[in-house]
Formats: C-alpha cells, sequence, structure tokens
C-alpha cells in the first residue's frame, strides 16, 4: 500500500527506488505480495488506477479507450481476473496483476510511464466470497461467458488498434486456460499480442534450462522432460523447449515433442486418453501405459528435469524427490507455481531431499538454504526478467507481430548472461541487480530477430541495437547539486 501511495504521489521518486532496490522490492510490487493485495484489493483501495471495461461498456469500448488521458500508449496489459497467479478468480480485484507488471515494464524494461495502460475487463465472478464482500469493487454477478463474452474481448481487442494503432502491444494476464489459448490463436495473426503465463513463462525457463545445461551437462535434445500440471504454462513451456530442441538438432517438432510428458490431475497424459483431452493437451499425450500419479510417473518415465506449473502447493514430496535424486546425479527441479504458498515444494525441501545435488529455481522467491555446510543460492524462474525486455524489443523494431523465434531468441540472450560466477553458487538466472541491462541485451536480441523475420517497421534499423535499447529506457534521474 506505501509503495502504490508512493507511485501515486510521486511518479518518479518510486521509479527509482524501485530500479536502486530492485532485488528487495520486486516481492513487493509483484509476486507473492501482489497476490494478496488481489485479494484484498477491495478493502485497501484508495483511489483507482488504470481502466476498467465491464459488460456495461459494450457497445461503446473505443469510447471509454478514448477517455484515458494519455494518448501514445505503447503497452496495454490486461486481465479479466479469473485465474490470478494461482488463487484463483478473484474478478475486478485482479487490476493488481496489470498494475504491477506495467510497473516493473518501467523499472525493468525502460517502458516510459505515460506509455503504459492497465486494464481490467469485468465480466463478472464465480467466486461467492467476493460475491458477498461488501467492499468488491466489480460487478456483482456470475461471469459471462460463452457468445457475449466473446463478443466484448472482440470488441476491446479491435477498439485498441483502431485508438492507438498496429503497434500497440496488448499482454494477456491471468486468463483462465480455455480463453487464454482461444485469445491468442485467434489474435496473433492479426495483432502485436503476447500472453505471459503462456509465452513469457515457457521463454524464462527455457532460458533456465538452457542455462543449466552447464551444470549438468549434454545438449537440450539429451534430456527427459516431466512436467507437473499442464495448463496454460506447462503446455507453454514444453512447446518452447520442443521449438528450441527442433532448431537445434533439425528434427521435426512431432519427434521431439516425443521426450517431453505431462501429468495433469488424472495422471500421465498418454494417447489411450487422447479423446478426453482439452486441444492443448493432444499433441503431449504418446504411447505409455496408463500412470496414475507424480511419483509413479517419475519412475516410469526417469526424467533429468522436473517442473512444476500445477499451482498446487507441497506435491514435489520426498519420494518424488528422492527418486529424481536416484537417478540423476544434478537432478533439475524448477517449482514454479505463485506464490510461495502454491510452490511445489520449497528451496529447503529440494537440495535437502536430493542430498545437496539438485538445481532448483522457483517461481517465487525463496531464501539462501545452508546444507550440510553448503550455502544454496536458489534461482528465481521470474517472468519479470523477459516480458519487460521483450515488451522493449518490440518497441524499438516497430514490431507489428509476435514469432515463436523472438522468444526464443529472448531465451538464448537471458540464458547468456549467467556468468561463471552465478554458476559457481549454483544458479541458473543472473541476479536482479543487473536487470536493465539484462532487458537492453533481451530487447536487442529479440528486435534484431523481428528485423530479420521483416516484421520491424522502424526503419532504418539502428547499427548497435543494445546501445539503441539502452538509449530507449526511461531512467528517473535526480540531479546531484553537491
Amino acid at each position: 500500500m506505501a509503495m502504490m501511495d508512493l507511485q501515486e504521489r510521486n511518479e518518479r521518486l518510486f521509479y527509482k527506488l524501485l530500479i536502486d532496490n530492485v532485488e528487495e522490492l520486486l516481492p513487493v510490487v509483484y509476486t507473492p505480495t501482489v497476490g494478496e493485495a488481489c485479494q484484498k484489493y477491495g478493502s485497501i483501495f484508495r483511489r483507482p488506477q488504470g481502466l476498467y471495461i465491464s459488460l456495461k461498456e459494450k457497445g461503446k469500448v473505443l469510447e471509454v479507450l478514448k477517455n484515458w488521458p494519455e494518448k501514445s500508449v505503447q503497452v496495454i496489459v490486461v486481465t479479466d481476473g479469473e485465474r490470478i497467479l494461482g488463487l484463483g478468480d478473484l474478478g475486478s480485484q485482479g487490476m493488481g496483476i496489470p498494475v504491477g507488471k506495467l510497473s516493473l515494464y518501467t523499472a525493468l524494461g525502460g517502458v516510459r510511464p505515460s506509455a503504459c495502460l492497465p486494464i481490467t475487463i469485468d465480466v463478472g465472478t464465480n467466486n461467492e466470497q467476493l460475491l458477498k464482500d461488501e467492499f468488491y469493487t466489480g460487478l456483482r454477478h456470475k461471469r459471462a461467458t460463452g457468445q457475449e463474452y466473446t463478443e466484448l474481448l472482440d470488441e476491446f481487442m479491435c477498439a485498441v488498434k483502431q485508438n492507438y494503432g498496429e503497434k500497440i502491444l496488448v499482454q494477456f494476464e491471468d486468463f483462465a486456460n480455455h480463453n487464454a489459448f482461444e485469445l491468442l490463436s485467434r489474435y496473433r495473426s492479426t495483432h502485436l499480442v503476447f500472453n505471459d503465463d503462456i509465452q513469457g513463462t515457457a521463454s524464462v525457463v527455457l532460458a533456465g534450462i538452457i542455462a543449466a545445461l552447464k551444470l549438468v551437462g549434454g545438449t537440450l535434445a539429451d534430456h527427459t522432460f516431466l512436467f507437473l500440471g499442464a495448463g496454460e504454462a506447462g503446455t507453454g513451456i514444453a512447446e518452447l523447449v520442443a521449438l528450441e530442441v527442433s532448431k537445434q538438432t533439425k528434427a521435426p517438432l512431432e519427434h521431439t515433442r516425443k521426450k517431453i510428458w505431462l501429468v495433469d490431475s488424472k495422471g500421465l497424459i498418454v494417447s489411450s486418453r487422447r479423446e478426453s483431452l482439452q486441444h492443448f493437451k493432444k499433441p503431449w499425450a504418446h504411447d505409455h501405459e496408463p500412470v496414475k500419479g507424480l511419483l509413479d510417473a517419475v519412475k516410469a518415465i526417469k526424467p533429468t528435469v522436473l517442473i512444476g506449473s500445477s499451482g498446487v502447493g507441497k506435491t514435489f514430496t520426498k519420494e518424488v524427490l528422492e527418486a529424481m535424486a536416484s537417478f540423476n546425479e544434478k537432478p533439475l527441479i524448477l517449482a514454479l507455481s505463485n506464490p510461495t504458498s502454491q510452490s511445489e515444494c520449497t528451496a529447503e525441501e529440494a537440495y535437502k531431499w536430493s542430498k545437496g545435488r539438485a538445481i532448483f529455481a522457483s517461481g517465487s522467491p525463496f531464501d539462501t538454504v545452508e546444507y550440510d555446510g553448503r550455502v544454496f543460492v536458489p534461482g528465481q524462474a521470474n517472468n519479470a526478467y523477459i516480458f519487460p525486455g521483450f515488451g522493449l524489443g518490440l518497441i524499438i523494431s516497430g514490431a507489428i507481430r509476435v514469432h515463436d523465434d523472438m522468444l526464443l531468441a529472448a531465451s538464448e540472450a537471458l540464458a547468456a548472461q549467467v556468468t561463471q560466477e552465478n554458476f559457481d553458487k549454483g544458479l541458473i538466472y543472473p541476479p536482479f541487480s543487473n536487470i536493465r541491462k539484462i532487458s537492453a541485451h533481451i530487447a536487442a536480441d529479440v528486435a534484431a530477430k523481428a528485423y530479420q523475420l521483416g516484421l520491424g517497421s522502424r526503419l532504418p534499423q539502428p547499427k548497435d541495437l543494445f546501445k539503441y535499447a539502452e538509449s530507449c529506457m526511461y531512467t528517473p534521474i535526480y540531479r546531484s547539486y553537491l
């Protein structure tokens, strides 16, 4: 609340404070604290931030957009609040997420604050507690679905393009699975859209895996992956890993998917279940006898990399991690669910149960762990490594579409920023203290890929993209009068 008050009162000081103390304040303006803020958003509400578009504005969305005072908007982060982090449906109180994400676009990616627009689309909520809560800020009825929902979103996407032009970046955030995949596939060919839960998570996790190869050895194609959770994050990461292997080995995607297995709430996804699977799970149904739980799947598949994106805490049990350690010298364990309470296991459990051999990263931050006389520094697979630099790269190149190769370029750029000193501590991500430089490197590589694919419209192409990215970044400066 103090940070949000400061942002309202003195924007420059807010960003100066956030940039200078990024490691300490990131968990406050972003996960895990932002999750709690969204849950209590109604009762801690002071003054509105961002723009609300509700069902009542259907037919007038363009007018509502025109009410926003800033005219040169470059990035919109939009949510409908149906699946906030691992906390479920928080309705219009999900506004905390777009606001938090955009403050990171500015602090970490240097996009100027006036160019950022947080939007919440309010179509109601299915959260009974909120509907009864006298302080709830949104429409008090069940969620609209089907045609009514589709029409509102379609009107919104058209209005955005009409009002801000072809190069406005729309980042979808915390939509429920069925809508997230649907929206991304519907608009990716006509708008500059990016889904952070599917693509941002995938890009940051792939970067961690590429970096971890220096510690565990082998190439990406040598490893076997097992996911717990087959939603937006799980299938998004799996697809990007398969794409990267396909790019490195020149093997077809159908072939590279075979070493990636997913477990959902009903067990291992196998071909005998194909008929009943949602469309985004079908590519991952491989030939294998049915397996019920995660432990049995680990024993059957013998993965070298275990990735949790289930949104369910405490699912990487002692038995699961001991099994991973029994057939891997250095098992790679990624517990990605947010916030901390939903993490599949803690850093301490990962190191303790693998006898200090695991290479571990999580979605929310964990403190350093002492085990067996050694100090382990857990990495954080945080989307904030990727999306600010990725967005900056799209803006500086004037990109008009997002292509998967840009996500791969972002992953490779992030992995390249991990130094030997970081590896020596067991880290697979660079420290956040250097994030603006990292973002500039990611932006430069993403922009280069956009130009290479013929999607960059800002011509002529700058000679040194890294220097150009740095020169475009907003920096809150206070003069020194000493």
